[in-house]
């Protein structure tokens, strides 16, 4: 099983959406929700503190143990230095349990030999994968065959769409 996460924000509080799948799912086999309150400020450079709650809200009510990978909306290392961004931070917050991918729509310039550019369908625009605890490569190619001929995998398109239903 794989769980994809992603966060929407309103002005104090945030809707997290998680979908379990299988890599070769059209549909989310279970969708799992959570509104969390009195969320962190945004903090440049510290996005972290203020999403990782927001996805533990999600992971903790699943058993980690089941899961193959955790996808994030956003990158594992800010850096090609190999500091951690959220999908860093969160590998560290599970201890290291699951390998965590992230998939970011835009890059930094700072972290272009961390991430492998993977294009889909007939864009011109890539995104931006990147692993920890599984290597880059093979997690790239599981994003490149998902299922959905556009940019982004349908499921990720789907948990894009349900997160900013409230």
């Amino acid at each position: 099983m794989i769980l994809a996460l992603d966060v929407h924000y309103r002005i104090n509080h945030a809707y997290s959406v998680g979908f379990l799948f299988d890599w070769n799912s059209v549909h989310p086999t279970q969708i799992l929700h959570s509104t969390i309150e009195n969320i962190e400020e945004y903090i440049p450079g510290e996005f972290y503190k203020r999403e990782l709650p927001c996805l533990m809200a999600i992971i903790n009510q699943i058993e980690l143990n089941a899961l193959e990978a955790i996808i994030v909306d956003g990158h594992v290392y800010v850096d090609n230095d190999h500091n951690f961004g959220l999908g860093g931070k969160l590998w560290e917050t599970i201890n290291k349990q699951v390998p965590i991918i992230g998939v970011a729509k835009t890059s930094f310039y700072s972290n272009r030999n961390t991430v492998k550019e993977v294009f889909r369908g007939n864009s011109k625009k890539p995104l931006y994968v990147s692993a920890v605890g599984m290597d880059r490569i093979e997690a790239a190619k599981r994003i490149q065959v998902m299922q959905g001929e556009f940019r982004i995998p349908n499921i990720l398109k789907q948990l894009d769409i349900e997160t900013k239903k409230v």
